[in-house]
């Protein structure tokens, strides 16, 4: 067994689960159980101080801990360059690619996340105050997707890269998820409708979500 992934179903995950998919690797998923905070444990704490979902075990490179999702993600690219996760490096594309999947995990995810916790992250009461930092939020939201919309477009899509595909665009659909409760959901955006009606396609995509359990529908309000 190469690696092991620390998981809990629909979190973020699912973008390495996806990568490792995509792969083929000699891979197993160990279930860190969220609900009941074994990720503030102090078992999984020993592996990522954070306290947060994904961590990677590359058993290859002396039980080697990654976490971060996107850093993960390169990881994997580094390894499995023939799956082309990425494309090479050097290239424009690759600095394309890179550029967008950190933008996501930077930008967009963090603000996501700001927009679920608002209360905990500020320490902010139920009330008037709570819910317009969360307003605030889902406005900020609406205009990154809005960016990422236009970046997709801007390339004649499905994709980042226009037809090629990439593990940014497997990030993009995991936030996506999240986010489809907004008020204005991403799939609102054509071209983010048609880069996730792709990826949604994919084998490797819905093995991982169906690994997890994740309920249908991926990426539509239920």
């Amino acid at each position: 067994m190469r690696y092991t992934l620390f998981y809990f179903p629909g979190n973020a995950n699912i973008a390495p689960h996806v990568a490792l998919e995509e792969i083929g690797a000699d891979y197993r998923l160990e279930l860190v159980d969220r609900a009941n905070n074994a990720h503030k444990g102090e078992a999984y704490l020993t592996l990522n101080p954070n306290g947060r979902l994904p961590t990677l075990i590359d058993h290859d490179l002396g039980d080697l801990v990654i976490f971060e999702a996107a850093a993960i993600c390169l990881h994997l690219d580094d390894w499995h360059p023939e799956a082309g996760l990425l494309p090479p490096a050097g290239t424009a594309e690759r600095a394309i690619a890179c550029q967008w999947l950190i933008w996501l995990t930077n930008t967009l995810q963090t603000d996501t996340l700001a927009f679920f916790y608002a209360r905990r992250f500020l320490g902010l009461p139920e009330g008037e105050i709570a819910d317009a930092v969360k307003a605030g939020y889902q406005e900020r939201l609406a205009g990154w997707y809005k960016i990422a919309a236009d970046g997709l477009a801007a390339r004649g899509g499905p994709y980042f890269l226009g037809e090629r595909y990439t593990i940014a665009d497997a990030y993009l659909a995991m936030i996506c998820r999240w986010g489809r409760v907004l008020a204005t959901p991403p799939r609102a955006h054509p071209s983010i409708d048609r880069l996730l009606s792709a990826v949604e396609q994919r084998p490797a995509v819905r093995r991982a979500y169906e690994m997890e359990g994740v309920p249908q529908p991926w990426f539509d309000a239920a």
